[in-house]
This record gives C-alpha cells, structure tokens and sequence, in this order.
C-alpha cells in the first residue's frame, strides 16, 4: 500500500507543477514590490512627460463620433488595421445618422478585417442609432450618457471623452498601461477595473489622460512584453519590475 501511494504522489507531482508554471505563465509581470511615495510617482510622470512629449491617441479620427467607432473596431485588433478601414467606412457613412440607416451585413463587410466584426458591427450599428436618435447626433460629453452607448464600455467611453473632448473621467488601462503599472509597482491588480481604480488614487487627475498615451507608447517601443528593453528605459531605476532584462545597480557593481 505505501508503494502504491508513493507511485501515486509522483504521478500527481509534476502535474501540479505544470498547473502552477502555467498560471504564472499567464499572469501580468509584476514588480518586487510597491511603491507609491509621491515624489517617485512625480518622477516617474516628469520622465515620461520628456520621453514622449507628443504622445497621442494611434487612432486616426476627426471626431468624437469617428474616434467612438474607431475605438469599438481596436477590440483584438491593431490600430494600424483600424486606420486602414476606417477612411472607408467613414466615406461610405459619415454620420451617425448616415451609419444608422446602413445595414449591419454592409458594416460588417467593410470591417470584416478588424476581427469579431459580427459583434463590432452591431455594436457599431446600435451606437449610431442610439446616438442619431437619442443624442441628437452628438456624442455625449458624460461618461453616465456615454457607457450607455452600445459598444461603449468605461473604457471606450474614457478614450473618447479624453481624446475628442480633454475630458478625465478615468484612466484608460490597456494591456501596456496594466503590465507597465504593474512592473512599476503602482499596483498589483491584475484586472483592469482595479488597476484603474489604483491608478486614479495615486495619479493627479490632470495627468490621467496623457498617462495612459504615454504608457501605450512607452509599452510599444520599450517596456514590451517579453524580454524589455530595461537598458534603453528612461524609467530602468524607478522600476522594481522582477522581468528586468538590464539593471544599472548591476551594471554599476561590475565597474
């Protein structure tokens, strides 16, 4: 009986293993530890204020209405391909009112490349509506009216609100701005909703916006997902991320 019990632990053990190596697997990086004093989150928004000084939304668009469904098709799918449909499914329906007469077979058709554009396009459809014939054809300017525009989740109504209106009524968390905060230990949540409630505590209000652009950005051509670029960071010393691929508290102990 001991034998047969051994046999079994060994059996058991390198599964619970795989179990465990692919959860952490699957996790966000996250850092050694958090640190939120002030003058280090200053610091850190003062460098990446000088970084990218430019930063600004990828989505081609001339209007809140254009950024609203520019927004809605960026769901799994790369801003690049976004701006490559959209000049044609705005040519074709300019207006809400326009995209809410159209069919939703002849809006899927011209976004079929963005992915999911069977749900996208009804989104996109209910939004037009909803925006033609219950907003007069503005997009709101609250995020209590916006979210509830088909298609618009907290997320999608705070691009629009901060990008086509300079509005802050939350901080924008995609997946560069929830692995980077993380690696920076201003947060260990790992949902979105929650990173962005830690973020708003600890950000001024007046930086939520370009925070998120300059993290999107930073998280594109730096802090990338797997092995980051640490010795080209303008933020390597402020970051206790434990994935760091270069560190110069190292570096300087090898001179």
């Amino acid at each position: 009986m001991a034998t047969t019990k051994s046999a079994a632990k060994s059996v058991k053990s390198p599964a619970k293993k795989t179990a465990s190596a692919a959860k952490s697997k699957a996790s966000p990086k996250r850092s050694a530890k958090t640190d939120l004093a002030p003058e280090r989150i200053d610091e850190i928004l003062r460098r990446l204020a000088a970084a990218y000084p430019n930063a600004e939304c990828a989505l081609h668009h001339r209007n809140a209405w254009e950024l609203l469904v520019a927004t809605i098709l960026s769901a799994q799918c790369t801003d690049a391909r976004v701006n490559m449909v959209t000049p044609e499914l705005f040519r074709k329906y300019p207006t809400p009112e326009a995209m809410a007469q159209a069919s939703t077979t002849a809006i899927e058709e011209e976004i079929r490349s963005t992915g999911f554009y069977r749900n996208k396009a009804k989104s996109i459809a209910g939004a037009a509506r909803r925006i033609a014939y219950d907003f007069k054809g503005k997009v709101p300017r609250t995020l209590a009216e916006l979210i509830t525009v088909p298609g618009a989740a907290r997320k999608t109504a705070s691009v629009v609100l901060g990008v086509a209106y300079g509005l802050a009524e939350g901080v924008v968390v995609d997946t560069h701005v929830l692995r980077i905060s993380r690696r920076l230990g201003l947060t260990q949540a790992t949902e979105p909703k929650k990173v962005e409630q830690d973020l708003m505590k600890i950000l001024p209000q007046d930086r939520w916006i370009q925070y998120s652009h300059e993290i999107i950005h930073h998280g594109r051509q730096v802090c990338i997902a797997r092995k980051p670029r640490c010795v080209d960071c303008t933020l390597e010393d402020l970051c206790y991320s434990t994935d760091k691929t270069w560190s110069s508290v190292d570096a300087e102990k090898l001179r």
